[in-house]
């Protein structure tokens, strides 16, 4: 099976590359660095040993940082070398990182690119944040006897039942891990189902809840709040969708009849899209502004349109009231716990199955409401927005769940440990 996928992988080629070229035309980055994607890395510096982490994009970018802050500590005579998929991952890897680590876009699940690549790092440890599975990727590690750790792992019904179509292919994939760190039970009961060990498999938590804010944030918060309007109530849609825009302005057409002065900050998960979500509001008559064109004060908006990256924080830093896309269509959600780390109060649609277990526990709390359409999202806005009272209480009940859910690091830390002795 692997053969055919590697005989498939190559054919390919053609179309990864014009894939990378037409993705160019939002993102010039795309057109850039495409050696590197090949596995040509010829420019690293030997400084001694590597550990190698792979996070595809932004947000396993953001999981992984807690755990990068402890191997540079733990291991100061190892090289951190970090590749993803993404541009906008790697955008994040240098303003989070700069200089403390090395950043490469991953190569194609290629076998000579994989073998260019391993042959010039040298890694001593390879570590895979979530649900990386490259079966040529892992039978290059086994081969040269690479330690492979997959780390906070989450495997929903649905992605367990897509592998499971693989049987042979998946399980050749699993038995080249060494270690398996896992968010639940459910992801471990899921990942013995297609083949995965028992005894390699770790529950470690959620290393999301890990994620620790700059202390400059708060600071950050208050003085974006006083350019979006101290006095207005002010809702956040994060990572929103195709799909879901049309329905988070309808809601807010809804709020502002009944709050005038009140605000929505629009994020889209995606920036080829920026341009057409402004859009969308101006046939709603509702008055937009663009991020990016860096507004004094929006006294007078709407709707800002955050067309940046890396921005997040600071905007549900600013706002009273989180909505977190992803979930009203069928994308299966996004990280809700940045919203909650921040004390506001969360509402979703009904597809979370990315996210089911700190979606599930978030309801149960009361932090976290479930909508479908327009006017429930609106009615529970409202509700938000009348009740300071009840938005504080909710807001300490979100911050104490992220801060009990804490550790999932240096649990995984000790195992990581336990495969290479640490410097220190």
């Amino acid at each position: 099976m692997r053969f055919i996928y590697t005989i498939v992988l190559y054919a390919i080629v053609p179309w990864l590359l014009l894939h990378l070229w037409w993705r160019g035309r939002i993102d010039p980055a795309y057109r850039k660095r495409w050696r590197e994607r090949f596995g040509y890395c010829l420019d690293l510096v030997n400084k001694g040993p590597a550990i190698w982490i792979h996070a595809v994009s932004v947000g396993e970018v953001q999981a992984s940082l807690s755990l990068v802050q402890l191997l540079l500590t733990r291991y100061p005579n190892h090289q951190i070398i970090i590749t993803t998929t993404t541009t906008t991952g790697a955008a994040r890897v240098e303003s989070e990182l700069g200089d403390a680590v090395r950043h490469f876009y991953v190569p194609y699940d290629l076998p000579a690119a994989l073998e260019r690549f391993l042959s010039v790092v040298k890694p001593a440890l390879v570590v895979i944040m979530e649900t990386e599975l490259w079966p040529n990727l892992f039978y290059c590690c086994h081969r040269r006897s690479i330690p492979l750790v997959l780390v906070n792992m989450r495997l929903s019904e649905r992605s367990a039942h897509g592998y499971s179509k693989f049987p042979a292919l998946v399980r050749e994939m699993l038995s080249y891990v060494d270690t398996f760190t896992v968010q639940t039970e459910d992801d471990a009961q899921r990942l013995q189902v297609l083949g995965a060990p028992q005894a390699r498999i770790h529950i470690t938590g959620n290393i999301k809840f890990d994620a620790k804010l700059p202390p400059s944030l708060k600071e950050e918060g208050q003085a974006l709040r006083r350019i979006l309007g101290v006095s207005r109530s002010v809702w956040i849609a994060a990572s929103t969708h195709a799909g879901e825009d049309e329905i988070v302005l309808d809601a807010h057409n809804y709020i502002r009849a009944r709050i005038k002065d009140c605000l929505l900050v629009l994020v889209p998960r995606h920036p080829e899209r920026f341009e057409y979500v402004v859009e969308l509001a101006k046939r709603r008559d509702l008055k937009v502004v663009i991020w990016t064109e860096r507004p004094q004060q929006c006294n007078n908006i709407d709707v800002v349109v955050v067309n940046t990256m890396g921005e997040l924080p600071v905007f549900y830093s600013a706002s009273d009231v989180s909505f977190v896309g992803g979930s009203l269509v069928k994308s299966g959600g996004h990280n809700l716990l940045e919203a909650a780390a921040l004390s506001l109060p969360i509402f979703v649609g009904a597809h979370t199955f990315n996210f089911s277990d700190s979606t599930g526990k978030l309801i149960d709390l009361g932090v976290c409401e479930r909508v479908g359409d327009a006017a429930s999202l609106a009615k529970g806005v409202i509700r938000y927005f009348e009740d300071a009272n009840l938005r504080y209480r909710v807001g300490e009940k979100a911050v104490s769940f992220v801060d009990r859910n804490q550790g999932a690091a240096h649990r995984i830390m000790r195992i990581i440990e336990g495969i290479i002795p640490s410097s220190n």
